[in-house]
């Protein structure tokens, strides 16, 4: 550790600066070991138990643990020869006759003693540290790998939030566990020890002794239960509000887009109160807890003396200082108690949790037949199948399927809104339960899901998705799925970054990586749902041509589509309705033979004559002759002060051009602020001169009651006792219960200091990034947030409030022991300061280590979280293309990188510590030397054995003194980081009072876009350039252009989730940068490009404000064709919705989502690609209803379909941030040379006639 710590005094550690783990140290290296037990003991993870689990952890671990048993058995009988010996030295300090050679081999005794309880404790204590981080790396591992596998019914139960938790809260507090673990049978051991010197010292009176002892140690049963209890409650709570803000991070758009946020946040903090109810009690409980269990010596020492007492048992200063000696080293073990039993609770709450999530169900293991490559000539076939996502309910998802696929055939499948497409797919992949039948695969697969699934990182990782590079194969993806042109635009190319979720990429972007993944594969079998969905028309017209005909015209492929122009290359089509295959073949043969398809394609019929229609159509106006009527508009006014703060903030996230950056951590020492900031948030401080008191009050008490007992009883039995034993009990008991109130009144204002503080922490923090605007989220990936919600948080709640009063409660013990020291031998001074100075040097030394071991810590626990976070979302995926076993070496070196500067971080404690124990040794060496070497005149024997008694705690109180400044400032890292979040830069007010629009405003809609230019951050290049058009007032509009156009970012801006840099947008004349972003956004309504439901009711979802009557809600229903199917559910509108709703259909979404709007009722209404992931007769469902309700009011609907926009009034093309085209549809179709004219006419042709021709 030394050439360690010794790099970090002169450079900021980095993580390459770290020494490797040990190969039984890596998570690789300790879940193998674990696994193996796993398999031996059990079998299968899921019949595992808490006591199992508890032993296959000791099992895995054992040899380390017997070590360090063996180092704590020296630690626990070092520590009792001084006060073993200490009556024989009072007895050769009172002897005048003394032999100078005793006095020196009893210091030798004494000091040999203390290095040997030095050496042992240290060794003791870095065992422990790495039998814990590798307890925690097979926690996470064993979880990460159950995450992989779990069932679609388990997920449903166990959001990606509180799996998060089991990992980040649940195995930490295992792993720290190993602190405790040797405390019980140690503390039976210290006990047997300290009642053999009490009987050699107070003879019969030690039965009292043990029977106060054992009255503590029964107080442990109904505390433990109670604590429990507490424990189990809070981290059920804490669970629900980790699942809350897991949704709410995954979910910020949309709430920013419908201003529901703070109406999440409110749903936060209640689950928060209900957490913090439960908190409240656990630390209030801990205290009385500590209360009792830290006065615990005391009334041992005051029955004992009180036996002695009654007894006429002689009190001389030589036994009672023994005694005295025995119960403060007691103290530890006893004072350790209410923390054993405290952990003892936390951890097995823990353990049954964990247990609880690893006997959830996994997939059917047998629900797909896997066939090797050539080995039969059906790549897929099933028969008789019936599948259901739900095993317990009535409606089974799949019935009776058969079907009978043969390599190199292309297999469409159709169907409206719900009828099993995707989950055809599902089953073939192995994600559905199987009830009966018989599924056969033959090959590998490749999968791409409706809704893209996109890591974060590099967007050649993600095409590559873990195979080699081939450069000419690569090349010919990225042509296939038209990626090169977007790669071009994007700032580092194919190494640009990508967010969260894809996040800085279009949708049609991540589709198109997603379907580039699954080519480069080279699989045999290629599953597609709904590819073509989130791609405009030309581009929708290339991959299919490019991919579909041309990379994968050897292949097997299935894939799902609403469009039917895609269906005539099919070798077979499906029907599908009500989880039933309705018609198959091709598609001239099946266009006549059944009503299920002829509806399908009448509908695309219906929409293709449409075009035929727009010669007869009205011509709105177009921008350039509407837009000098604006000339009296300031357009300069207020812009350049709108959101600077926006620009701050995306200089600082993105100054290197990358949207994601690492993770910063703060350098150097931890800020006195920082401090500051905790110790002043509650109550404004108020409360810790009251707390320091108190420190003080105890401990000069404890002091004052031992200098009685050692002045007032004589030093030999020859001595008669100046003071009766009735004055010297009462004295004693009442210094006893002012030292007792004094500890009370520190716990319980400790516990509430603590909790005040953690509660205004947790609200500012979320409060803030709450506000904060989208390019925050954009940037940050969400498990950096959920990190600091959930583990700093938790740290916050639990640890830092007893780590900081511990310590300065050591502090004052140390300044009082060193005095009581001082008093008997003050030539101790001499060695003392020079001492203290080496101590002071070397926690500095060593703070600048451990300052950044434990930020990098913190820092490298965000990417397992948001690892594990993106593997649940992606899991399908994952198990489709069979990367579990990558993904699972990927998270163990996660884990790995985690567990270097934990794991070195505690080495380093052990360092530091080693050093400050020989040095505090030191000075009792010193002190016991001037003690045996003065006559007997000069010291009183009393007031030297009292001296040697604190002496021999003095490097205990300095290592938990130094134990507790460094820890403390270690986990105030936490604080620090939730500091970060608290000054996140805000968006714009919600609300401007003096400037908020009329209640009926917007009352014509009217849109007016003056020189808009908007770009993402300060470094890039603007994705507006300057647009100036009008959209008239009830008129709709259709905005249409090539992925990455600034379709997307036109809608952003109208809503403010960007901010111009110049230019304005007015509604009705009002501009939106001068008005509250609440009044702008509650007046919009949307309906987004991924339809977002939440974990709750169909009634939340469509109405989270509470705003409307059931009978509204459903005429909303009816009127988006969802009634008659949640009429069906037995909850009706309070039926069961799960996380990301999950079991509704793509498609059904979206009509909750029109559903939502139809509410609403604005005069704006934005549709970004609302109808992509619906068929052409739900389109035409959507496209009808809002014709009809919407009729007095502006739409702005961006569309991927031409048949979408072609029945607007107006159409803006977009192109590279710029106005191509702005006219009606039926000017620019006449224009044969228009980019709409030759969109149109692709479309219509391949429509007619197809790919294939």
């Amino acid at each position: 550790m030394t050439p360690l710590i010794t790099l970090g005094s002169k450079k900021t550690l980095n993580h390459q600066d770290l020494p490797l783990l040990s190969a039984n140290d890596t998570a690789y290296g300790s879940f193998s070991t674990f696994r193996n037990r796993l398999q031996l003991e059990c079998g299968n993870v899921r019949t595992v138990t808490t006591i199992k689990l508890v032993k296959l952890l000791f099992l895995s671990t054992w040899k380390e643990i017997l070590i360090s048993g063996l180092f704590a058995f020296l630690y626990v009988c070092a520590t009792y020869v001084g006060p073993y010996l200490i009556e024989n030295l009072v007895q050769y300090l009172n002897d005048e006759n003394k032999v100078k050679n005793e006095g020196y081999v009893l210091a030798t005794a004494f000091v040999v003693a203390k290095l040997v309880e030095c050496l042992s404790q240290r060794h003791w204590m870095f065992k422990f540290q790495q039998v814990g981080v590798r307890m925690q790396a097979m926690l996470v591992s064993m979880i990460y790998a159950k995450g992989l596998t779990l069932s679609g019914q388990s997920k449903e139960g166990h959001s990606s939030g509180g799996i998060i938790n089991l990992m980040t809260v649940d195995a930490q507090r295992i792993g720290e566990f190993c602190w405790y673990m040797h405390d019980i049978w140690m503390a039976v051991l210290q006990i047997s020890l300290a009642l053999f010197i009490l009987h050699r010292s107070v003879g019969v009176a030690s039965v009292a002794a043990f029977a106060a002892t054992v009255i503590v140690m029964l107080l442990n049963l109904p505390v433990t239960s109670l604590q429990e209890k507490f424990q189990a409650k809070l981290m059920e709570f804490k669970d629900k509000r980790m699942k809350a803000t897991s949704e709410v991070l995954m979910n910020m758009r949309i709430l920013k887009l419908q201003a529901w946020e703070m109406k999440f946040l409110s749903k936060i903090i209640q689950l928060r109160k209900l957490e913090e109810t439960w908190l409240k009690k656990f630390l209030i409980g801990n205290a009385i807890v500590r209360f009792l269990f830290f006065n615990a010596p005391t009334f041992v020492a005051v029955v004992t003396f009180g036996a002695c007492v009654l007894l006429g048992i002689p009190l001389e200063s030589g036994k009672i200082l023994s005694a005295l000696a025995t119960f403060r080293i007691l103290q530890m073990p006893i004072y350790g108690l209410p923390d054993t039993i405290s952990m003892i609770a936390q951890t097995k709450v823990s353990l049954d949790r964990i247990v609880t999530f690893l006997r959830l169900d996994d997939l059917q293991a047998d629900v797909v037949e896997k066939l090797p490559r050539g080995s039969s000539d059906i790549a897929i076939g099933i028969v008789d199948g019936n599948f259901s996502w739900d095993l317990s309910s009535v409606n089974t998802t799949l019935k009776n399927i058969n079907l009978r696929v043969s390599h190199g055939m292309r297999v469409a499948v159709c169907g409206t809104v719900g009828s099993g497409k995707s989950s055809l797919l599902s089953c073939i992949i192995g994600e559905i339960p199987k009830i009966s039948g018989n599924l056969k695969v033959c090959g590998t697969k490749a999968y791409v899901a409706q809704s893209p699934w996109i890591q974060s990182g590099k967007i050649e990782e993600n095409i590559l998705f873990g195979r080699g590079m081939d450069r000419e194969k690569y090349e010919k993806v990225l042509e296939a799925c038209s990626l090169k042109k977007d790669l071009e635009v994007l700032p580092f190319g194919d190494q640009t970054i990508i967010g969260e979720k894809g996040i800085n990429l279009s949708g049609g972007q991540k589709q198109r990586v997603q379907i580039a993944r699954a080519l480069y594969q080279d699989a045999d079998i290629y599953l597609l749902d709904d590819p073509f969905s989130a791609v405009d028309a030309h581009t929708g017209s290339h991959i299919f041509k490019e991919c579909l005909l041309g990379l994968l015209k050897t292949k097997t492929v299935i894939y799902i589509t609403h469009q039917v122009e895609f269906l005539p290359d099919a070798d077979l089509i499906l029907v599908m309705k009500e989880g039933r295959i309705t018609q198959s073949g091709k598609y001239n043969d099946i266009l006549t033979s059944g009503t299920d398809f002829m509806e399908l394609v009448g509908a695309h019929r219906a929409a293709l004559s449409s075009v035929k229609s727009l010669e007869r159509r009205p011509t709105f106006k177009t921008s350039g002759e509407d837009t000098s009527s604006l000339s009296d508009f300031e357009l300069e006014q207020e812009i350049e002060n709108v959101d600077d703060r926006n620009s701050k903030l995306d200089e600082t996230i993105v100054s290197k051009g990358q949207l994601v950056q690492e993770e910063e951590r703060e350098k150097g020492s931890v800020g006195f602020k920082v401090f500051w900031k905790y110790i002043t948030t509650a109550y404004g401080g108020a409360l810790v001169p009251f707390l320091l008191l108190s420190q003080i009050l105890t401990v000069v008490l404890q002091i004052a009651s031992n200098y009685w007992m050692a002045l007032a009883t004589p030093v030999s039995a020859t001595e008669e006792p100046d003071i009766g034993n009735f004055t010297l009990m009462v004295v004693y008991v009442s210094l006893a219960i002012g030292s007792s109130i004094g500890t009370l009144g520190r716990a319980v204002l400790a516990a509430i200091a603590g909790y005040k503080t953690a509660t205004m922490l947790f609200n500012q923090m979320h409060l803030s990034f709450i506000r904060a605007p989208m390019s925050f989220f954009d940037s940050t990936p969400s498990g950096r947030i959920l990190n600091r919600a959930s583990s700093d948080q938790s740290t916050v709640d639990m640890n830092i409030s007893n780590l900081a009063w511990g310590f300065t409660y050591n502090m004052v013990q140390l300044l009082g022991s060193i005095s009581v020291m001082s008093q008997a031998a003050w030539q101790v001074f001499i060695v003392l300061i020079p001492v203290m100075a080496a101590c002071i040097w070397y926690q500095r030394y060593y703070s600048a280590s451990a300052r950044e071991l434990a930020r990098l810590t913190g820092v490298c626990q965000a990417p397992v979280i948001q690892h594990f976070s993106e593997t649940i979302s992606g899991s399908t995926t994952i198990r489709s293309f069979e990367q579990e076993s990558r993904f699972t070496e990927l998270n163990m070196q996660l884990i790995d990188k985690y567990s270097q500067p934990k794991l070195y971080s505690a080495s380093a404690m052990e360092w530091l510590s080693f050093r400050l124990d020989l040095l505090s040794s030191t000075i009792f060496a010193f002190c016991l030397v001037f003690l045996v070497s003065f006559p007997s005149s000069i010291a009183d024997p009393s007031i030297a054995g009292l001296a040697v008694t604190y002496g021999i705690n003095l490097n205990a109180i300095q290592t938990n003194l130094i134990w507790f400044l460094c820890n403390l400032e270690n986990k105030i890292i936490s604080v620090e980081r939730i500091l970060q979040y608290t000054s996140i830069p805000s968006e714009a007010p919600l609300i401007i009072k003096g400037n908020q629009p009329d209640h009926s405003w917007p009352s014509s809609g009217e849109v007016h876009i003056q020189d808009l230019q908007v770009q993402y951050a300060p470094h890039l290049p603007l994705v507006l350039r300057g647009l100036k058009c009008t959209f008239t007032a009830g008129a709709k509009t259709g905005i249409v252009g090539r992925t990455g156009s600034g379709k997307s970012t036109l809608v952003q801006a109208l809503f403010r989730l960007v901010e111009p840099v110049a230019g304005q947008i007015l509604i009705d004349n009002i501009n939106i940068s001068l008005i509250g972003i609440h009044d702008l956004r509650s007046r919009l309504s949307i309906i987004p490009q991924d339809p977002t439901m939440f974990e709750g009711t169909v009634r939340s979802n469509l109405d989270p404000l509470e705003e409307y009557t059931d009978e509204q809600i459903w005429e909303a229903l009816d009127m988006c064709q969802l009634g008659d199917e949640v009429r069906k559910k037995e909850g009706k509108l309070d039926s069961t919705v799960t996380e990301n709703g999950e079991n509704w259909s793509m498609g059904q979404r979206q009509l909750v989502c029109l559903g939502r709007v139809l509410l609403k009722k604005s005069k704006i209404l934005v549709l970004d690609e609302a109808t992509a992931s619906v068929d052409t007769a739900t389109d035409n469902i959507i496209q009808q209803t809002v014709k009809q309700y919407f009729s007095d009011c502006t739409v702005i609907t961006i569309a991927h379909r031409i048949t979408s926009i072609l029945d607007s009034d107006m159409v803006l093309f977009l192109s590279e941030g710029l106005i191509e085209e702005y006219d009606s549809p039926k000017k620019l179709l006449k224009d044969k040379s228009s980019s709409l004219a030759q969109l149109v006419a692709e479309y219509t042709r391949r429509s007619n006639t197809g790919f294939g021709s």
